[in-house]
């Protein structure tokens, strides 16, 4: 026997599976496995949609399948529980609540966190071509409905709307529907309600607002989640808590907007389950006020440590000496962009000092003061583990805009205005998010992108970035993952073969690569003077991961238990072996930067993450992801980088950012090119304030040569270029360089050139670089050509490849040979190959650039099939003929007239020996 049930006191959504299962499993008995919600049962016996049997009729014995619904809780099946254990019990189970520990497991088991289980068999239902009939329809919409609050709980998912509509057009009424989950309140349910509200007592935990009402009705049938939600609109709260004596037991709904309080884990407590932010449970035999003591308990230690002073500051601090002057502070605050310094003395805080308080005195005279002397000694400060409302309180309070941490009466971190206020929003969308549905995209501030990670990223990379973030936590300190990696994820774009991480960490970064290389086993680089590590992990087959090759994927066996790697994590990289490619991973510490002239390289000093992502180009580039388990996944976006993604703007993060470093301009037209963007107005006019100031003249030519490269490697080079030239870049390589028809032209049939070279699939890997600079600098004079590669200062061996390929392509073009195969071999044999792919990208000929293809497809691969013991056989003494020979043989297979080996002995034997 096949049994279909659901949990006891059953609701909407017990039925509507438990139908729904019916038509999978038709063979199969429904039974409720208790009591029922009092609207079920008007419902049923006003339209007695299917034959439900007693739980009493059934023979326990016979029972060879057990088919649970929207449910996996033992206590909540009450006597279908006694069939878990049971030998030859096969269990199915389809519920859209989370798993928990002790829950029921199946040999099936369809677990998916939408709204409502009914969402879930209306699609199975839809992809099996398993029509409901309208009856059918009408109570999967009921389920979905009533799990949803109607579509306007914060649960509600894109797939509970979708399977309502796939309901309402097979057929669901919802007359019936919206008769049955009434939105209005009887008298009944006032008087409970007013009861609720008057008997709420109100609990703070670690600045979450909890309340717990209590009612007793023992008449009441009705809905006790519907009263619930009406408490939730009408008070400001976190969290509530509903006990409702009801029918000889007591009905317990949680509801929590605070991530800090998971509701389920709440009523798990009370053999109940459901989501984090909605949960139910029911207790019989105790009293309200037992209950109501024994809740109080369970909350208060449920509730997770909200967010603290530690969580948001910005960590280390840029501070000022006591007896600094007042003129050297205001140098420190313009050299690292700072509006506040805290000051020290000796090793402790002494106070903070402005930039209006140091700009005043400086218009007064005092610039040789000391700056203790005009520092406000008595600014509030806080602790690592002060709370966030309390920060929030005293920096109102205080008219404070910086507020420094201390520990210890050492400053540990600061948090500023900027810092408590995305703290603040972040926590107003998530409230808003819990507080109503909404079908359009979710805000992104505050986002966590876990899910996300593990979609696009291959296992194996998922699996090291969670060990990043163990290891770091066993550091004590924060990492995350940054750089193109990151915006590429959120572009949409997945991760496959080969990838490059970056990693930041807020502390020692040659420490944390050490302990991260060690765990994986992998070659490590390190770079001490700037705190970066290189780690270098060779994916390889399956052997070699086991053999505990230096550089490879970590045996399994060897690893700590706590180690994400033997969870199982890599277990499809154990399993089914990887094909060869690396995995570049790039440790850096957490760094800020600044220049002390125009265009000259930066100096860099350890910071936070915040300043590290300030010191980059674009905000597109800012994004960073927390690794650290507790927050993993988090994105960490302080300057835009999502609504710039969106909308697809390349943005500079400050003014002066092309100013310090004028290659970003040319990095800002490589991104415009390779991502389809637009540069910001702003973004434009600061690039055309550069060319003004004539600072591209102080870059040094080897950095703008790199950024041409990766032009040239990342983009279609004849757009990169075009754009460039509309921005009047070109120029800062010569005055005289010119994006006009001719060098469009010569750069349009170099990159055809190169496309073709590629359907080849050779294995020679021309320099594309070179070849493209090489078009480019086609047009010019040849003194204006040499003063342009002397511009770029490319490397001795390029430089010499571009000088020679544009002199010596005119010879080849000049001296090709019409219809002379052997002729036309050796002019070419020997010219470098991206030489040659110049040659013909330059001629406008066609039967010239048909020669060059022919020498590059067929006669370079020429060569003689005799060889020297052959020509001593047939009778050739060995000797300078041989030279000669092998020669005029080479002539004759060029022009075709020998075909086979026999065909050269016969010409060999022909001409030598006869």
């Amino acid at each position: 026997m096949d049994i279909i049930t659901s949990h006891i006191n059953a609701d909407f959504d017990s039925l509507a599976s438990m139908v729904a299962a019916k038509k999978l499993y038709p063979e199969a008995e429904l039974v409720f496995a208790g009591s029922q919600e009092k609207k079920l049962r008007d419902f049923i016996e006003a339209f007695k949609p299917v034959e439900i049997k007693r739980i009493k009729d059934i023979d326990m014995s016979k029972v060879t399948r057990l088919i649970i619904v929207d449910t996996k809780n033992p206590p909540r099946i009450g006597q279908f529980a006694e069939l878990i254990s049971k030998p030859g019990i096969s269990i199915h189970i389809y519920d859209h609540h989370p798993f928990a520990k002790g829950d029921i497991r199946g040999s099936l088991e369809i677990i998916e966190e939408v709204g409502a289980t009914a969402t879930i068999f209306s699609e199975i239902l839809k992809d099996k071509k398993l029509q409901p009939s309208p009856m059918e329809a009408t109570i999967l919409c009921l389920g979905i409905y009533e799990e949803t609050g109607s579509l306007l709980f914060p649960s509600t998912t894109e797939r509970d709307l979708l399977a309502a509509a796939y309901l309402v057009k097979r057929g669901a009424n919802l007359n019936i529907v919206s008769s049955f989950l009434r939105l209005g309140m009887s008298r009944e349910e006032l008087d409970i309600l007013n009861e609720l509200l008057r008997s709420a007592k109100e609990i703070v935990s670690s600045g979450i607002r909890i309340k717990i009402a209590k009612a007793s009705n023992e008449s009441y049938l009705g809905d006790a989640a519907h009263l619930a939600h009406r408490i939730m609109e009408m008070e400001d709260i976190d969290a509530l808590f509903v006990l409702l004596r009801m029918e000889g037991k007591i009905l317990m709904v949680a509801r929590s907007r605070a991530s800090e309080l998971n509701a389920a884990d709440v009523m798990k407590e009370f053999n109940g389950g459901g989501h984090s932010t909605a949960a139910a449970a029911t207790v019989k035999e105790e009293s309200l006020e037992l209950i109501e003591e024994r809740l109080t308990r369970i909350i208060l230690s449920n509730v997770k440590p909200g967010k603290a002073a530690s969580d948001i500051m910005t960590s280390p601090v840029v501070s000022i000496k006591w007896d600094s002057s007042v003129k050297e502070t205001e140098t420190i605050m313009t050299k690292y962009g700072v509006n506040v310094l805290p000051v020290i003395k000796g090793a402790k805080y002494a106070g903070l000092i402005s930039r209006e308080i140091v700009e005043k005195a400086l218009f007064h005279g005092f610039g040789k003061s000391k700056a203790i002397d005009f520092c406000t000694t008595d600014a509030a400060a806080v602790s690592p583990e002060t709370s966030i409302r309390e920060i929030e309180r005293m920096m109102i309070e205080h008219n404070q805009r910086f507020m420094a941490v201390i520990e210890k009466g050492n400053i540990v971190g600061a948090i500023t205005r900027t810092d408590l206020l995305r703290t603040m929003y972040e926590e107003f969308l998530r409230r808003s998010r819990l507080d109503k549905s909404d079908a359009g995209e979710k805000p992104s501030i505050g986002r966590n992108i876990a899910v996300l990670l593990k979609e696009k990223f291959p296992a194996e990379i998922y699996s090291i970035l969670k060990l990043a973030g163990e290891i770091a936590d066993k550091l004590g300190i924060n990492a995350y993952l940054v750089g193109g990696s990151v915006r590429d994820l959120l572009r949409g774009e997945s991760a496959s073969g080969g990838l490059d991480l970056d990693i930041v960490v807020e502390g020692d970064g040659i420490s944390f690569a050490k302990a991260f290389a060690g765990k994986l086993n992998a070659k490590i680089r390190t770079h001490e003077r700037f705190g970066t590590a290189k780690i270098i992990l060779q994916q390889s087959a399956v052997s070699s991961q086991q053999s505990g090759t230096p550089g490879t994927v970590p045996d399994l066996r060897t690893q700590p238990p706590e180690s994400p790697f033997v969870k199982g994590e890599l277990k499809g990289v154990v399993e089914s072996g990887l094909s060869p490619s690396l995995i570049k991973i790039d440790v850096a510490t957490a760094r800020t930067e600044y220049y002390e002239s125009p265009a000259s390289l930066p100096k860099v000093e350890t910071s936070s993450i915040k300043k590290d992502l300030y010191r980059r180009d674009f905000t597109i580039n800012t994004l960073a992801v927390k690794l650290n388990l507790k927050d993993f996944g988090l994105l960490i976006d302080f300057f835009g980088g999502q609504s710039d993604l969106k909308e697809k703007i390349i943005r500079v993060i400050h003014n002066l950012s092309f100013i310090e470093d004028p290659t970003r301009a040319f990095r800002a037209v490589r991104f415009l090119e390779r991502f389809g963007f637009k540069l910001s107005k702003h973004t434009e006019t600061l690039i055309k304030s550069t060319l003004k100031l004539d600072l591209f003249s102080r870059l040094s030519g080897s950095r703008l040569y790199e950024e041409l490269l990766l032009a040239f490697s990342e983009t279609e080079p004849v757009k990169t270029l075009k754009t460039l030239s509309e921005f009047g870049l070109l120029k800062v390589i010569h005055p005289g360089l010119l994006f006009n028809n001719e060098v469009e032209s010569a750069l349009q049939s170099m990159f055809e050139t190169l496309a073709w070279f590629n359907l080849l699939f050779l294995e020679e890997s021309p320099d594309r670089g070179a070849l493209h600079l090489m078009a480019l600098l086609s047009a010019l004079k040849e003194e204006e050509r040499n003063a342009a590669i002397e511009r770029l200062a490319p490397p001795p061996r390029v430089r010499e490849l571009i000088t020679k390929g544009l002199t010596q392509s005119k010879d080849i073009l000049n001296k090709l040979p019409s219809n002379d195969p052997a002729a036309l071999y050796h002019l070419l044999n020997g010219v470098r190959l991206e030489i040659l792919l110049f040659s013909m990208a330059q001629s406008k000929s066609k039967q010239k650039q048909k020669a060059i293809s022919q020498y590059l497809i067929e006669l370079r691969k020429i060569t003689p099939l005799l060889k020297g013991k052959d020509l001593q056989k047939i009778g050739v003494k060995p000797g300078p003929l041989y030279s000669k020979v092998f020669s005029e043989l080479l002539d004759e297979k060029l022009s075709g007239r020998l075909k086979t080996k026999e065909d050269e002995e016969r010409f060999v034997t022909e001409k030598y020996l006869i």
